[in-house]
């Protein structure tokens, strides 16, 4: 061990201690040099991204909204690729209808006149049209106008008032491809969604508008004074033309048939209804099978309530369906509804004999029966054979009967009574 003196221990503490103070000094100068240029970077970091922020322009409420993301390839929305591929796609199927009708000069003549024009679909290829039947009424000659000019005559395979749909039929060339549209599911349908209408609007081919589903299950009274249940009503444009022509979805399929418009104005700022598709699947269905709709029946002539009938036969309600004579051996018989037994004459110009004391249907099903359209449009979906529920109105009480309906025929009204009175 080495010793050390006292002076020696001094010198060396002193030189030590002067090493360590400098050493010290030098790191302490460093950290705030270090320090300084660290808050120097910062501070022109912090000054470059402000000069940023002032140099970008500032987004608007307007770029901030989400937009219909275009197509790179061709520059259309995604909407409208939509309708293009469904004008497209349906277009050539369209047709334009235009009827003439027999009219009378003025020396007694008769002359052959325009009559009206409107829209229709080529539902098959072997030339089959779907349209309204106001399209065609009182024609005595009807054309059928392609998407590629040619026209033909058609002719009426069947008609059915009671939903507004009648078919037509032409005869395309041998060898000619037809487009057609098929039928989609009007069932599946829902408030807000979209759909596309196509006619013929002021003899303007093939024009396309759009719009949404507004409401379902409407009951809507035509000019045949039929209510038609189920209508689809639309807020699309349904101009003069474009009755008969397809209401159509996203797809391309036809959903309805375009049918009329309730519009205060006179033009198509209004309501637009169609007939929807599964009650026109139906429909054509029978008629391009049968020439008509087959329907249920009830074997029985009926008579609406009025003011008259209700005050004459001393009635407790005032509305609903009088069982004026049931058919012998029918299925009303059968399932115990009553016909009337007091012979009177009803109507001033022509009047027709009728059977007061007999029931009144006020209920079919579900359906509450106040008139004939009424209990028409309640038998509109039946086939001969469904078994319904009729609720009658009976001295004063309701009861109800379960009636298979029968096919349309002959009724054999055999009239209970001969001698009558005169309402």
């Amino acid at each position: 061990m080495k010793l050390y003196s006292k002076y020696q221990m001094i010198i060396t503490a002193a030189v030590t201690g002067t090493a360590v103070l400098c050493v010290s000094f030098l790191v302490f100068n460093l950290t705030i040099k270090h320090s300084a240029k660290i808050q120097q970077q910062e501070t022109v970091a912090e000054s470059s991204e402000s000069e940023k922020q002032m140099e970008q322009p500032a987004v608007t409420a307007e770029q901030e909204k989400p937009t219909n993301v275009s197509n790179p390839t061709n520059g259309y929305t995604i909407e409208e690729q939509q309708n293009i591929s469904v004008y497209d796609k349906c277009s050539s199927a369209v047709v334009n209808i235009n009827t003439q009708i027999t009219g009378i000069n003025w020396f007694l003549e008769p002359v052959v006149e325009n009559g009206g024009s409107g829209s229709g679909s080529i539902i098959d290829e072997r030339g089959y049209v779907v349209t309204n039947v106001h399209v065609i009424n009182n024609a005595s000659k009807i054309y059928i106008s392609l998407s590629d000019g040619t026209q033909y005559e058609g002719q009426v395979v069947g008609s059915d008032s009671e939903s507004d749909i009648a078919v037509l039929k032409f005869d395309p060339p041998a060898g000619t491809t037809l487009d057609t549209i098929p039928f989609g599911d009007s069932a599946a349908l829902r408030v807000g969604q979209k759909v596309i209408a196509i006619g013929n609007p002021f003899g303007l081919e093939r024009t396309m508008t759009t719009g949404i589903v507004s409401g379902l299950g409407r009951p809507i009274q035509n000019s045949n004074n039929t209510i038609i249940r189920n209508m689809i009503q639309t807020d699309t444009a349904i101009n003069p033309g474009n009755s008969g022509g397809p209401l159509l979805d996203t797809s391309g399929r036809m959903i309805g048939i375009n049918t009329m418009i309730y519009s205060s104005s006179g033009n198509s700022a209004g309501v637009g209804f169609a007939v929807p598709a599964s009650t026109a699947q139906r429909v054509v269905a029978d008629l391009i099978k049968y020439g008509t709709v087959r329907r249920g029946i009830l074997q029985a002539s009926l008579v609406q309530l009025n003011s008259s009938i209700v005050r004459y036969a001393g009635l407790d309600i005032q509305n609903g369906v009088l069982v004026s004579v049931v058919t012998k051996g029918g299925n009303a018989d059968k399932a115990g509804i009553h016909g009337g037994t007091q012979a009177v004459r009803y109507g001033s110009r022509n009047p027709q004999l009728i059977y007061l004391g007999g029931d009144i249907i006020t209920q079919i099903d579900t359906i509450k029966i106040s008139s004939l359209a009424d209990y028409y449009s309640a038998l509109e979906s039946k086939r001969p054979g469904d078994k319904i529920t009729v609720t009658l109105h009976r001295d004063r009480k309701n009861i109800k009967k379960t009636v298979i309906l029968a096919g349309k025929s002959d009724n054999d009204h055999t009239n209970p009574e001969t001698s009558s009175k005169t309402i």
